[in-house]
């Protein structure tokens, strides 16, 4: 399943069909439009009670997960107050950071400012907390906050004497041109590559890359206000992929079988990476988070993939991507240009649809799944309740600022 590049089309569902399988318990009904918005309602009155009950269980739990952005895809999704996918790790008065998309900046001081004990200054100091941060792929709606991260950085407490650099780990340079998608029975395309020099950096590239871009801000804070080279609050680390005999090139075989390798330890955390089906883009990672007080995973972006269950094999939480058919369907009805075929595809062959993610948690043996990057970002609870069908455990819809207690049960 992992490796599996096809695309994972299925009868288009409507809304009102998807409804009548939901864990809201009308599955037979016959729908009419009152009957579907009282559906709607009872479906996110239960996703309302069950992030309350969650919320409440976090509280004064060591180890947590700040879900800081929850929307999927680089867009602004109209009538939804979700920004761009970031989480945070949390383990005592230490922080970690997973993905870092439009808004996060700003929710991971929302997120950190309450941990901040003592005089308030001016300038926020939540910054202070974060130890590492880790990109699950270089899709701009995972890297979008990353200036701001930075830069703002120096007034959010990255600058602060005796702060050890933020350690960010991220993907290395992906050593070939991703293939221009062509649909079945149509002639190739030839697509120029954009910066040829340099098509596909890697983690440590971009960081240097966007400092360099944000010179003249950066020499201004220093020299007029003596700020610290941001070299000294950033150390930028491409991830080694281990030897794999099954692994022959980005194109080839995106998404290998593997077993999860450590990529950062300290005091409070061990970082185990995985491959995941998420091609063209390579490398693409989920993460899992062990704690002495239980284990989270990320999924980052994937498709249904071998390798991810095998990371969040008897994990505590697993926070997971979720993308609704339904929506892909409508937004890219048959017949459709080339570009628009590509798109479809991808969704849906590179993401993980409501109805197959209760499963693969099922099958991982997690205790508890949120659900988070949304597509779309202002799905309704109705849309995402099937994720709960073959799932025997607890499912969270996620939201802005939620708190998911990490706790071994």
């Amino acid at each position: 399943m992992c490796g599996c590049l096809g695309v994972l089309l299925r009868h288009a569902t409507n809304r009102r069909t998807m409804l009548a399988a939901t864990a809201v318990g009308i599955a037979g009904m016959s729908l009419t439009a009152e009957s579907a918005q009282a559906a709607e309602d009872e479906a996110e009155r239960r996703a309302t009670e069950t992030r309350r009950l969650v919320a409440e269980s976090a509280k004064g739990a060591r180890s947590r997960v700040i879900l800081l952005g929850t929307a999927g895809g680089p867009t602004f999704w109209p009538g939804s107050t979700r920004v761009g996918i970031s989480s945070a790790v949390v383990v005592g008065d230490a922080a970690y950071l997973v993905d870092c998309g439009s808004g996060a900046a700003r929710r991971l001081q929302q997120g950190l400012e309450p941990m901040i004990t003592g005089p308030k200054p001016g300038n926020t100091r939540a910054y202070s907390l974060l130890r590492a941060a880790f990109l699950t792929h270089m899709h701009s709606d995972h890297t979008a906050d990353l200036p701001a991260l930075l830069l703002y950085g120096y007034y959010a407490g990255l600058d602060l004497p005796g702060h050890a650099p933020l350690q960010l780990f991220g993907p290395g340079p992906r050593g070939e041109m991703m293939p221009v998608f062509t649909p079945p029975g149509r002639p190739a395309r030839e697509v120029p590559a954009f910066n040829p020099a340099n098509p596909t950096p890697g983690t440590k590239q971009m960081i240097d890359l966007l400092l360099q871009a944000y010179a003249t801000d950066i020499n201004d804070r220093m020299r007029d206000q003596g700020r610290r080279d941001p070299a000294q609050l950033v150390q930028a680390h491409d991830i080694a992929l281990p030897k794999l005999e099954s692994f022959r090139s980005p194109n080839e075989t995106p998404t290998p079988s593997m077993a999860p390798f450590k990529v950062f330890e300290d005091d409070r955390v061990r970082v185990s990476a995985t491959l995941v089906a998420h091609a063209p883009i390579f490398p693409a990672f989920a993460y899992r988070f062990d704690t002495d007080d239980g284990s989270v995973v990320f999924s980052g972006d994937t498709g249904p993939c071998d390798n991810l269950i095998t990371l969040a094999k008897g994990a505590d939480v697993l926070v997971h991507e979720v993308i609704v058919q339904a929506f892909v369907d409508r937004a890219y009805p048959a017949p459709r240009s080339p570009a628009e075929e590509g798109l479809h595809a991808h969704l849906l062959s590179a993401h993980t649809t409501a109805e197959q993610v209760g499963k693969i948690a099922e099958a991982a043996g997690v205790k508890t799944l949120v659900l988070n990057h949304m597509v779309p970002g202002n799905a309704t609870a109705a849309d995402l309740m099937p994720a709960q069908l073959g799932f025997s455990g607890r499912m969270v819809i996620g939201d802005d600022l939620l708190e998911v207690a990490i706790r071994k049960t």
